[in-house]
């Protein structure tokens, strides 16, 4: 796979890197996003089958500190949270050795790494995004600073959404505001199957106020991973036609979008959620990652819908449901959520979510948690 977008670390560099005398952290937070137009299935090599659509989050992030230890002995990543077995090292390394193959010098350090989610990972509300975002950020800070570079602005976002890609698809999305697309389209100029672009100009103010509570039907670990489920559509019956509708789609929600026009977005946003679990569904082997709480949770938007308050639901891959609506009636809204939606919620937990401006450095001094 080429990395040549992150030639510039290397290329235009004058002097050799700098060698640790002590240790350095970094840290970043990094929202998770929600795709309106769903990313089902890779081409080779990480890149999407179809273009996707998401909106950026603002309350559900993670935020990721980064310690480089002194010495160049190159152990890589040795501990998450303290565990040198954390089920996510493993992966995160993988996305550490991946990008060390354009920037060398991310072979010779030794890092640590604490991380926290503000919602449960591994129940279908792109913890990877977040997770894998924030990581790659803090990744590039390390490399910038060991090889003395001076990259900034949006190079640094494009180049962090690049390697991101390779470590969680949606993760990449993750790099910007408002709404971005991954996946090359005739519909966006500059859209790549390499990286995420921002659509945000292109976006109607009022869509930027949108707001997300995500229901947490459970916050157990879906019974699929990602990674399966992309492979699903490998052979998969709908293979040819989920391809025409997920780019017809694209065109469909960024109309709607950017005309502010809701009730498109709400018909749109909610096939493509049904149309994701359909192909999970009808894959071999088929799996059922819906709870009955989510099906009567849809049940009773499109009934709320019908009786005239402006909401829609989406789904990622998992049980968990995000009612969408626009900000100017979130009253009425979040007291029809609290009153009907909430009950059936796993502890009665609903994150209040919006969209959000994208990832954020934190100042190392400030703690994690």
């Amino acid at each position: 796979m080429s990395l040549s977008l992150l030639s510039p670390l290397i290329n235009e560099l004058p002097l050799p890197h700098r060698l640790l005398d002590e240790s350095m952290e970094f840290a970043w937070q990094s929202p998770s996003n929600i795709a309106l137009v769903k990313y089902w299935g890779k081409k080779n090599e990480q890149r999407p089958l179809t273009p996707s659509l998401s909106m950026t989050l603002n309350r559900a992030f993670t935020r990721t500190r980064l310690k480089v230890l002194p010495g160049e002995n190159g152990q890589g990543l040795v501990s998450v949270n303290g565990d040198p077995a954390h089920p996510f090292l493993l992966k995160m390394n993988q996305l550490l050795h991946w990008m060390a193959v354009e920037i060398p010098v991310l072979r010779n350090i030794t890092l640590t790494a604490t991380t926290e989610n503000s919602f449960p990972h591994s129940t279908g509300i792109a913890s990877s995004a977040s997770g894998i975002s924030a990581f790659t950020l803090c990744l590039l800070d390390v490399a910038v600073k060991l090889l003395g570079a001076e990259i900034a602005g949006e190079k640094f976002m494009q180049m962090a959404s690049f390697a991101a890609r390779a470590g969680s698809g949606s993760a990449c999305r993750s790099m910007y505001g408002g709404f971005t697309v991954w996946g090359e389209s005739p519909l966006e100029a500059g859209s790549s199957d390499e990286f995420a672009i921002t659509v945000q100009e292109f976006i109607h103010p009022e869509m930027l106020k949108l707001k997300d509570a995500i229901l947490v039907i459970s916050a157990d670990p879906k019974s699929m991973s990602s990674t399966r489920g992309h492979q699903t559509m490998e052979g998969h019956p709908f293979f040819s036609n989920r391809i025409l509708q997920a780019n017809h789609n694209l065109e469909e929600v960024l109309n709607a979008l950017s005309a502010n026009d809701f009730e498109k977005l709400c018909a749109v946003a909610e096939c493509e959620a049904l149309t994701l679990h359909a192909l999970i569904m009808s894959a071999n082997p088929g799996t059922l990652l819906m709870k009955p709480a989510t099906v009567e949770v849809i049940h009773r938007v499109r009934e709320a819908r019908k009786s005239g308050l402006p909401l829609f639901f989406t789904l990622d891959a998992g049980a968990n449901v995000h009612v969408i609506y626009p900000g100017d009636v979130a009253t009425a809204v979040e007291e029809f959520i609290g009153a009907d939606l909430k009950p059936l919620c796993e502890g009665g937990r609903v994150i209040y979510d919006n969209c959000g401006s994208g990832p954020a450095r934190i100042n190392v001094n400030r703690p994690v948690a």
